[in-house]
């Protein structure tokens, strides 16, 4: 009892948070900061401003389940997918509209991209297709692949995309007028992908329990391996020097200086107790990572010096939803049971 109640410290005194009685998907800050969205398993979209203490506005977006939540491009909106074949915008006041239709197909995967002056990009795949749009939501291009698409990220300028699926990954430069993407070749699943920020890296997570890069100057190939699950969950901290993973029962970070990660033995933060790691999240701002456990554990270990500092403690059911705001001040994460949190780390 003692040992949960300190766990819970930061939750009880920081946070905010609800029961919300469905399956939390995906949680997202939109561009503004101001606003915090759940995605949610019975296609509703749960949205707060926990600055102002608000009500938790329940709105119903999809006609199944919601599958996908990124911000939107311009502050104040979110932009979803669902199994009921929708592509939608929801401003943080609760107003959805369609940005796209496609049928009986699922779209599973979202990204989002801000550029300058209320610019950017979204995209969603659906099946083997990742179609491209602009901020006003107009359909700009799609990118066929030979097999389902797993997973994209766009870089960290908004020129490139990757979409990860059976056998590789496709790179496409966004503004090119040759369709032709360039093809990261590996054998197998891979069933999400990130890009480093300088990037020169791209990186997946494979069904054979095991992540698997590509290093673009010279086409080096890299594998992280020794996972007792899937590593799902991938990110990158501020300046790349480290991926965090899920997928064991510590949170994985590899090396990616000094000629890591191959030949290198990746950092180990938040194990000990046999407990699966199913969600990570880097701090946007410092070296530090959130971590999200298969028992409901959430945590805050700072990776120079390893120290963890306890954010909820254990007994909500599975995380499967973390994310930071963009300045690193909130913290929000969701569970398998419907349970979701905003902790606050401003100082006070």
């Amino acid at each position: 009892m003692g040992e949960s109640a300190t766990a819970d410290a930061l939750l009880s005194t920081r946070g905010e948070s609800r029961a919300l009685e469905a399956f939390v998907v995906a949680a997202a800050f939109e561009r503004g900061g101001r606003f915090c969205a759940f995605a949610l398993g019975d296609g509703t979209l749960s949205i707060v401003e926990p600055a102002a203490k608000s009500e938790w506005r329940s709105v119903a977006v999809h006609e199944g389940a919601v599958l996908a939540l990124v911000p939107d491009v311009t502050p104040g909106a979110f932009l979803s997918g669902g199994d009921d074949g929708a592509f939608r915008r929801t401003t943080a006041g609760g107003a959805a509209a369609d940005i796209a239709r496609f049928g009986a197909r699922w779209v599973e995967h979202a990204a989002s991209y801000a550029g300058a002056k209320d610019t950017g990009l979204s995209a969603v795949s659906v099946s083997r297709n990742v179609h491209l749009f602009d901020a006003a939501g107009a359909r700009l291009k799609t990118f066929e692949h030979k097999s389902t698409v797993s997973g994209i990220a766009f870089d960290a300028k908004g020129k490139r995309i990757a979409a990860s699926h059976y056998n590789g990954v496709s790179l496409w430069f966004v503004a090119a007028k040759d369709a032709s993407p360039r093809e990261l070749e590996w054998k197998g699943s891979h069933i999400a992908v990130a890009v480093h920020p300088d990037g020169d890296a791209v990186v997946t997570a494979m069904q054979e329990n095991a992540l698997h890069g590509w290093r673009l100057s010279d086409g080096q190939h890299m594998r992280m391996s020794g996972y007792p699950a899937k590593a799902e969950s991938l990110s990158f901290s501020r300046r790349g020097k480290w991926l965090a993973s899920s997928g064991a029962d510590a949170i994985i970070l590899w090396p990616f200086f000094g000629g890591g990660p191959m030949g290198k033995a990746p950092l180990e933060l938040a194990g000990g107790d046999g407990v699966l790691c199913t969600r990570v999240a880097c701090h946007p701002t410092h070296d530090a990572v959130a971590g999200g456990f298969a028992d409901g554990l959430v945590v805050l270990a700072d990776i120079d010096s390893g120290r963890v500092l306890p954010v909820a403690a254990p007994g909500r059911g599975t995380v499967s939803a973390l994310v930071w705001n963009a300045d690193g001040t909130r913290l929000a994460f969701g569970t398998e049971s419907g349970f979701a949190a905003i902790v606050d780390f401003a100082k006070k």
